[in-house]
């Protein structure tokens, strides 16, 4: 059956009705703000991650364990040694940031200090928010949070699981998402994209199917017949 033409000119010729032609989404932006002169305020930074007066009860209790403070986009970074971890923030809980909102890792893929380890604490009464780091070598352990922050249990055993990183007194620290026999830690740098076949063994991709020991087998032309 040939289908009814959507429109049809004043001169008998068939056309698209212009209101279902196929239209371009408009690309809508925000324009860039002029360049502000050197030492100008950022204009969205928030009061919430100004947090010097913190920083200073940081530095006034451990002195020198306390490194770089960096500022990015209005929000404070403080750089604590890894050994002085527990203390650190079982301090800044006793000032008033109990709340650990994120603990997370980062990999730098450098040959010395390559992860960092981050905290984010959040001081709810005064709506404050401060970000603790530190940097540990492949292979050495971060002592573990689990004594100050329950909340961290979860966090630490997810680093290990993605990162490798592993956390000294942690009351339970295994695999998360990926099986306790997996030998890889698929957040690493090196870790392809891909992932690596034979590492996971994986369900069928038919029915009555074998195992598969490939992650993306189809990627790798293995299509299964319809």
């Amino acid at each position: 059956m040939k289908k009814e033409p959507l429109h049809i000119a004043s001169d008998g010729t068939e056309t698209i009705d212009p209101a279902q032609e196929k239209q371009t989404l408009k690309f809508l932006f925000t324009p860039a703000a002029p360049p502000k002169s050197e030492g100008a305020p950022n204009p969205h930074a928030k009061a919430s991650t100004q947090v010097g007066e913190t920083i200073d009860a940081l530095r006034g209790e451990f002195g020198d364990a306390v490194g770089e403070v960096v500022e990015y986009a209005g929000e404070q970074t403080v750089f604590v040694e890894r050994e002085r971890i527990v203390e650190v923030v079982r301090f800044l809980k006793a000032q008033g940031f109990t709340y650990l909102s994120d603990l997370g890792t980062i990999d730098r893929f450098t040959e010395d200090d390559r992860f960092e380890v981050f905290y984010s604490l959040c001081h709810i009464p005064k709506r404050k928010r401060i970000r603790v780091k530190l940097r540990v070598g492949d292979g050495i352990s971060v002592p573990s949070i689990t004594g100050v922050h329950r909340a961290a249990t979860w966090h630490e055993r997810e680093a290990w699981d993605m990162m490798g990183i592993s956390f000294d007194g942690h009351p339970d620290l295994r695999r998360m998402f990926m099986p306790e026999d997996f030998e890889y830690h698929p957040a690493r740098k090196e870790f392809p994209t891909l992932g690596i076949p034979g590492s996971l063994p994986l369900p069928p991709q038919e029915n009555d199917g074998e195992i598969t020991l490939d992650p993306f087998a189809r990627a790798h032309g293995n299509i299964p017949e319809d």
